[in-house]
């Protein structure tokens, strides 16, 4: 796989989504890279932190989100939020993610494989793709406060740049997941037929 992929276009703004087929991601430059890579050595000391707030924004700018998250989904009290250990459990691993993503920027692929196969395991756990672009929108600005004066247009753009491909790998990731347990749900006699390719 290459920088490109389907479903998702750089926008000039992080939220918005393109459905078209032909639109693509770009991968961050290698000056954006660079760019993460020094802006995460301030923010790895943080990580623990910046998962709680960035989930307590998340559910307070986008209520509707709480419906995938079992655990949370009737709870109210964002106080109870900010304390709950499951939520810090949950954004310590969604920042082993981005850290993950991080040190792999420079190995494309190893970054495609691990955010496709995300993708896959949340067409899983019942969390569809349109929430995805919340949660760097929600990064991004758990993140600005610690980086203070370092923050800039040009970093937010690479962040911006990096979870856009991310999230359109892991959104390709969820719907090739969706059309192969739509295909098993299938009877045998109405599964496209596989051509014998062996000669």
């Amino acid at each position: 796989m290459g920088c490109a992929i389907s479903g998702l276009a750089a926008k000039a703004e992080f939220g918005e989504r393109n459905t078209d087929a032909a639109a693509s991601a770009v991968c961050p430059s290698g000056d954006q890279i660079q760019m993460i890579k020094e802006s995460w050595k301030v923010i790895r000391d943080d990580i623990a932190k910046v998962g709680i707030i960035m989930f307590v924004r998340l559910f307070e700018t986008h209520p509707e989100c709480k419906d995938v998250f079992f655990l949370f989904r009737d709870v109210e009290d964002l106080e109870r939020l900010r304390t709950s250990r499951e939520l810090r459990a949950h954004g310590l691993r969604v920042m082993s993610f981005i850290e993950k993503s991080v040190a792999r920027l420079d190995q494309l692929d190893r970054l495609e494989a691990l955010a496709l196969e995300l993708g896959k395991s949340h067409y899983h756990y019942n969390a569809p793709p349109k929430y995805y672009s919340y949660v760097g929108a929600e990064f991004i600005s758990a993140v600005q406060p610690i980086l203070k004066e370092r923050w800039t247009a040009e970093l937010e753009e690479a962040w911006k740049t990096m979870f856009q491909y991310v999230t359109g790998l892991m959104r390709q990731g969820y719907q090739e997941e969706s059309k192969r347990q739509h295909l098993l749900a299938l009877s045998p006699k109405d599964r496209p037929e596989k051509s014998n390719t062996a000669l």
